[in-house]
């Protein structure tokens, strides 16, 4: 995932925020990239959806999308 620095950064958050320690994952990120680890392909995989539900405008509704009103 080298060439996708925008995935892979992602994939380190999640990766970060779900494996904090020792405790939750073996190794740190990159030696779980480099070993491709469960737990960096499941970081990975999360990070791909979460680019399509960002990527997709039918997912996200305008911030500021006004109600309907009632009269």
């Amino acid at each position: 995932m080298q060439h996708d620095l925008q995935l892979r950064a992602a994939a380190r958050a999640i990766y970060d925020a779900c494996y904090p320690s020792e405790e939750w994952a073996p190794v740190g990120f990159d030696d779980a990239e480099r070993f491709k680890t469960v737990h960096y392909r499941q970081a990975v995989g999360a990070a791909q959806e979460a680019r399509a539900v960002l990527s997709d405008s039918a997912v996200q509704p305008p911030l500021f999308a006004t109600a309907p009103r009632h009269v």
